[in-house]
């Protein structure tokens, strides 16, 4: 079965992310788990430092060293991201999977509204 018909869009399972740091290992992520249908919306809330920011920069491939992905697996329709390469993770990145960073500032356009840039990602 594929992930379509199953109708999930994400699914995160086991998620661990953490820093190695010359003091030892900090735990940023710590086996999160989560799914996402087709149409479905979901917002991650939490406190400064929790976690949120490094999980998401981990699902788009972006975590920066001393960050690693120490366990767990993200399916993207059907596919474990984790699994492809950075050139594949490079084709799916803007089109079929993005993020808004924290400061929106830098991320949208003051003169749109909100809803009219998301909708044109979506189109």
């Amino acid at each position: 079965m594929t992930a379509q018909s199953e109708n999930k869009l994400l699914e995160v399972e086991k998620l661990q992310v953490s820093f190695f740091t010359p003091v030892g290992e900090v735990k940023a992520v710590d086996r999160i788990s989560y799914s996402l249908k087709y149409g479905e919306v979901m917002g991650i809330v939490g406190e400064s430092g929790s976690g949120k920011s490094v999980e998401a920069f981990a699902l788009m491939g972006i975590l920066d060293e001393p960050g690693k992905i120490v366990g767990g697996k993200v399916m993207f329709e059907g596919q474990n991201i984790f699994d492809l390469t950075p050139a594949e993770l490079e084709q799916i990145r803007g089109g079929r999977i993005s993020m808004i960073f924290q400061n929106p500032m830098d991320s949208l356009n003051p003169v749109y509204t909100v809803g009219n840039q998301l909708s044109g990602v979506l189109r």
